[in-house]
């Protein structure tokens, strides 16, 4: 599947509106015909702007669980919700369920860039009662949230256990 500009795209479209056949338009750009379809009833939706270059949008908590919850507990289509929401591409809604389903019903935010190693403060050879006070009310906030964090991912790992003796 190759990346398709602007241009492209609003060709696609115009194409497609002209009555041009979907097997000539996929063919002559060589991406799928779903995904000729898709981006036909995207334009129609949302007009041309929703196709335009941008930097890759982030989504909220919230808009992804609202959208699955379209999905799973309304009975509407991944196809529909999506071109509702103005999504990329349906397979986007498609891998949160997947992922959603996978983690237990929980969202989990993936993260993002390079790890980086926590700031710990370290103590001086002279500090202040109030600096020493300090320093150690954040070591104990970072260690309080890494705790909570293990607990989180114990949690997560026990329930991916129970759903595989599940499934068996």
């Amino acid at each position: 599947m190759s990346k398709l500009s602007y241009e492209d795209k609003v060709e696609i479209y115009n194409k497609r509106k002209k009555g041009v056949s979907l097997e000539t338009v996929h063919q002559e750009y060589k991406i799928d015909a779903r995904r000729v379809k898709y981006l036909v009833r995207l334009i129609e939706r949302h007009g041309y702007k929703i196709v335009q270059k941008k930097k890759n949008k982030r989504y909220s908590l919230t808009f992804k669980i609202d959208a699955i919850n379209r999905v799973l507990n309304k009975g509407e289509s991944t196809w529909a919700v999506s071109i509702d929401l103005g999504l990329p591409s349906h397979g986007m809604l498609s891998n949160w369920i997947s992922k959603y389903k996978e983690n237990g019903y929980n969202i989990v935010e993936r993260k993002r860039g390079r790890p980086t190693m926590p700031k710990v403060t370290k103590k001086k050879s002279k500090e202040t009662k109030d600096e020493t006070i300090k320093r150690l009310q954040e070591e104990n906030l970072y260690l309080k949230a890494e705790l909570e964090y293990s607990k989180k991912l114990r949690a997560v790992v026990q329930a991916r256990k129970n759903q595989q003796q599940k499934k068996k």
